[in-house]
């Protein structure tokens, strides 16, 4: 005989709430996908380093033409609020204190990956395309290589490229902030 296990899936308001009640806290790295919370992976070092680097970086060049959103909640829908590494967001004067950020702020969404960049792949880079992010990378520090995904259609994106050391690239709405591949390391 089979058991069937329903799972609940809960909302971004009962997500807060959760946390508003101490059932989570600040100190548990969970995020919300589809509804469900899941447990991230601890950061390492390289990944700190990488995303510390890529903020700094962000940073000098963009100034005050973006936000540079480290590790914060992103509010896709109802049921999903990833904390991507880094978003590229746009201005607003109260910093997104009022209400998170939603793919409508968002330039670019970076996730970084010593040991996620299968789940990555295969759920966040989805997730943001159903959601219609309209750019984001994937930063796999195994491989050492970025793929960018770009204009989002159909829950995948039509645009692809898996850039390695030598390769330069630039987020589509700064295309004048030119990066190596190999500085990103």
């Amino acid at each position: 005989m089979s058991v069937q296990i329903e799972r609940r899936h809960f909302t971004v308001s009962e997500y807060h709430r959760m946390a508003e009640a101490g059932i989570l806290t600040e100190d548990d790295r969970v995020e919300l996908i589809d509804g469900e919370i899941i447990e991230m992976a601890p950061i390492g070092v390289r990944h700190a380093a990488c995303v510390a680097k890529l903020a700094e970086v962000f940073s000098r060049y963009l100034q005050s033409a973006a936000i540079i959103w480290v590790q914060n909640p992103v509010r896709l829908d109802e049921r999903s609020e990833p904390e991507p590494d880094i978003a590229l967001l746009r201005r607003r004067e109260d910093f997104y204190s009022q209400s998170a950020p939603t793919p409508n702020d968002v330039f670019l969404i970076v996730e970084v990956s010593d040991s996620s960049a299968e789940y990555d792949r295969k759920v966040k880079v989805p997730l943001y395309a159903r959601a219609q992010v309209t750019e984001v990378w994937l930063v796999d520090l195994v491989e050492e290589s970025v793929e960018v995904y770009a204009q989002p259609f159909g829950g995948g994106y039509l645009k692809f490229e898996n850039l390695k050391r030598g390769d330069t690239l630039a987020p589509q709405a700064f295309p004048d902030l030119h990066l190596e591949v190999a500085d990103i390391f």
